[in-house]
């Protein structure tokens, strides 16, 4: 218990809470604690006042025999790359991450009531893991059977890999619609078309969450290498190396 604590501790702090409410309730939910039907997103339930339920949307998710893989597929995503931006590319900017994450959110609930869906998931950790492999494009990651392509199109081989084996593939494109929108309007089209910059970190979440000292305070200069970088590692459904692709300065401050 004290190792899995120490591991707890070790996890950056958004992608912490967010792992363990997205194993809490579920579990919940599956020993019967609470009734599932009241954690999905519902319009109608929102205008009834049920405001917990675009939070229990995006934490909760059925396990069953039929959908237990995706899940765990779906914390292993969650866990990889939101702790990959937190600690990379967001490190010593908190606000930053939050504000990032809030956005998202906001998105797929906004896409959640238009489309009628009624688990955030999916979309939600695709969104996290678009952005990560937008700031990391030449990153090379393994997949099953060996193979190994650059991060960038990781996103399309996962809607693609899901859209053969399930016959599904709609919550991944709109995981990577989420995400392009972020990456659109916070570096793409105020860096590479001069535009306004559109989304900026709100002023209370840097007070909440001020920058810590000693951080990445940005995109434009990339970690240094270690030793061995770049190799995918081994185990897993895959790993990405560490090397690290073209970078982005974070906008709005």
């Amino acid at each position: 218990m004290s190792d899995l604590g120490e591991w707890f501790k070790s996890v950056p702090f958004f992608t912490r809470y967010w792992f363990a409410g997205s194993v809490v309730l579920p579990l919940c939910g599956r020993f019967g604690f609470v009734n599932p039907r009241n954690l999905i997103l519902d319009f109608e339930a929102l205008k009834a006042f049920q405001i917990w339920r675009p939070i229990t949307s995006l934490l909760y998710y059925p396990i069953s025999p039929m959908t237990g893989f995706h899940y765990l597929i779906n914390l292993y995503f969650l866990y990889n790359y939101s702790r990959r931006l937190e600690e990379g590319a967001y490190a010593g900017k908190p606000a930053d991450y939050l504000f990032m994450l809030i956005f998202n959110w906001s998105c797929c609930i906004v896409l959640g009531i238009a489309a009628d869906i009624p688990l955030l998931m999916d979309p939600m950790v695709l969104s996290v893991l678009y952005v990560w492999c937008q700031l990391n494009k030449d990153v090379i990651v393994s997949f099953w059977f060996g193979t190994r392509f650059k991060a960038v199109y990781l996103p399309w081989v996962l809607l693609a890999f899901n859209l053969v084996l399930n016959g599904g593939g709609v919550m991944e494109f709109f995981g990577i619609l989420v995400g392009h929108l972020y990456f659109f309007l916070m570096f793409k089209y105020p860096q590479e078309f001069g535009g306004a910059t559109l989304l900026r970190t709100p002023s209370f979440l840097k007070r909440w969450f001020p920058d810590q000292v000693g951080g990445v305070h940005g995109f434009g200069t990339a970690p240094p290498r270690a030793a061995g970088a770049g190799t995918p590692g081994a185990g897993g459904i895959f790993r990405g190396g560490h090397s690290w692709g073209r970078g982005y300065t974070l906008g709005g401050n």
